[in-house]
């Protein structure tokens, strides 16, 4: 998905494979011909970010408002029919027989007229004897030709006109896309006009820089190259010598030991599962209760990151985070134990009407304060600075007294402190993200802060952000809030 990034940005299409074997992956990320370059960059790290709820499952699509993402363990780029092609409805009103003609012109047109303008077409055919119109986009991924092309989107359209005379549909098909609404959800292109004075600026501007463009990028390459091979040398060594000091610490748990601790993983003792494992409760021999989160990356490529995330979080220890045990790195696979909390997450109890009653507004101000220290905490490291980056109600732990730790420390960055920000790929939580994160992924402490403002809302007003899948709309609780007279 880092290899497509920087494709999306160019040109709001991309594909990547990487690893090799059984470990080999495939993606593919595409935008609708109608979204701007900023709107296809953040809708992309959106999907992103929903992508880690296909896991452990071998992949998944993810269709969002205005952008497509697949990912797959074998090369499915060809593909333009599948068995999970289906059309969604949105069954919110029926429309008359006026209306429901107007969307089949609209659906035959956009089909004519994507196969002429390389798989993309938007139409809009006014209903007649009514102030309305039927909107329609249809779009193929880039990776199909002419006839696969037409074959899905002919199958599309017979799928998505099944959902008349509901006023909205959605044909999610495997290698094509159409949508008809009532209401205008097409994007406005900018204009293509340029003037000849602005050609020429243009022309001479980008000759003149490419000069000195070709020579910085002479000496970056080198720069890069050399300073890669190095930290990839350094890495491995530190990843090496953090084997070998686990072994000899009291943060090193056999893998058997564990095993029988939680019943060999039964899903009776499961407490939960996340974008990167899952965690169960066990029981040590001398009758300790802990917590083992089950990660679902167990292969060569996480080692390093595995022992990193144990170095960063055995590193700290505060009253309102979750207190890391240790960790088994000898067995078939990677585990983290935790200290185990009784009342689990607080998502069990703010979304929940009859346990939400347990939380009245002096337990809840509580539950807001301890965070809030964990968060200052982690931020105000006097050695490293660290940013959660997925700050949200199912990673904020209760123990026996209702009080708050933060949990699940995967997607943690590390920095010092005469840093003022780390680029990095973006991860966390849709919803949870600030937005300048997902545009430019320049990595601050500010980007846990927004995360704490969405949970404080969700805290106070008892509703979910962010409950939707990737095929319902509905206004976040964060515009809802920012529109209400009430705040």
């Amino acid at each position: 998905m880092e290899n497509i990034n920087e494709q999306i940005r160019d040109s709001g299409f991309g594909t990547a494979a990487a690893g090799s074997g059984l470990d080999r992956n495939y993606g593919l990320a595409q935008c609708y011909g109608d979204l701007s370059s900023l709107d296809c960059v953040l809708c992309y790290a959106e999907a992103r970010a929903v992508l880690p709820q296909c896991y452990p499952f071998n992949g998944g699509r993810i269709f969002l408002g205005g952008c497509f993402m697949r990912a797959e363990n074998y090369s499915f780029f060809e593909e333009h029919t599948g068995p999970d092609d289906r059309a969604v409805c949105g069954k919110t009103s029926r429309k008359g027989l006026n209306f429901q003609e107007s969307a089949r012109q609209a659906v035959r047109h956009a089909v004519a007229a994507a196969l002429g303008n390389e798989g993309y077409a938007k139409v809009q055919v006014a209903v007649s004897g009514t102030n309305e119109s039927a909107y329609v986009l249809a779009n193929c991924w880039r990776t199909l030709n002419y006839a696969t092309c037409k074959t899905c989107l002919e199958n599309a359209s017979a799928s998505v006109l099944g959902c008349l005379p509901w006023s909205e549909g959605r044909a999610l098909n495997t290698g094509c896309f159409i949508r008809y609404s009532d209401t205008d959800f097409l994007n406005k292109e900018p204009g293509n006009g340029i003037s000849r004075g602005t050609v020429i600026i243009i022309v001479v501007s980008i000759v003149s820089s490419l000069i000195v463009l070709a020579i910085g990028v002479a000496i970056g390459v080198y720069i890069w190259k050399y300073r890669y091979i190095q930290k990839k040398r350094r890495g491995s060594n530190d990843a090496e010598k953090f084997v070998k000091l686990l072994h000899d610490s009291n943060l090193n748990f056999k893998y058997s030991t564990l095993d029988r601790a939680t019943g060999s993983f039964k899903d009776a003792n499961k407490l939960g599962q996340g974008g990167f494992g899952t965690v169960y409760k066990g029981v040590l021999p001398d009758g300790r209760e802990i917590a083992v989160k089950r990660l679902f990356f167990n292969n060569r490529h996480r080692a390093a990151d595995f022992y990193n995330e144990v170095k960063l979080i055995s590193s700290v220890e505060h009253k309102n985070l979750v207190r890391l045990l240790g960790c088994s790195c000898s067995g078939p696979e990677s585990l983290l134990v935790y200290e185990f909390l009784p009342n689990k997450s607080l998502d069990r109890f703010i979304f929940d009407p009859s346990r939400g009653k347990l939380l009245d507004w002096e337990k809840r101000y509580v539950v807001i304060i301890g965070t809030v220290e964990g968060l200052v905490y982690l931020h105000e490291n006097s050695e490293t600075k660290i940013i959660h980056r997925d700050i949200k109600a199912s990673n904020i732990l209760l123990d026996s007294k209702l009080r708050a730790k933060i949990a699940d420390f995967g997607l943690a960055r590390s920095f010092q402190e005469d840093q003022s920000h780390i680029s990095t790929a973006i991860a966390g939580t849709l919803g949870y993200m600030a937005p300048e994160y997902l545009a430019h992924g320049q990595l601050t402490e500010k980007a846990d802060v927004y995360s704490f403002g969405v949970l404080l809302l969700e805290i106070v007003t008892g509703k979910q952000n962010n409950k939707s899948k990737a095929t319902e709309y509905s206004d976040s609780i964060v515009t809802v809030v920012s529109f209400s007279p009430l705040f």
